[in-house]
């Protein structure tokens, strides 16, 4: 990760990578790409909206799975 990854003023909540979607929620990077491969949304590109992905994962929540 070069360092302007590391610096949260350069992250864009809505174009992330998959690992720093786990870095920012504090899970491992596997949880994000299982999510991914289950269905939680993400761009034509590969990035992930941190609030989209927020919003599929309550709805997983609420739903019971």
């Amino acid at each position: 990760m070069d360092a302007d990854r590391e610096n949260p003023q350069t992250l864009r909540p809505a174009a992330l990578t998959a690992a720093d979607v786990a870095r920012l929620l504090g899970v491992a990077e596997d949880v994000v790409q299982k999510h991914l491969a289950e269905g939680a949304p993400r761009a034509a590109d590969g990035s992930v909206n941190l609030v989209h992905y927020a919003a599929w994962l309550n709805g997983k929540l609420a739903d019971g799975n």
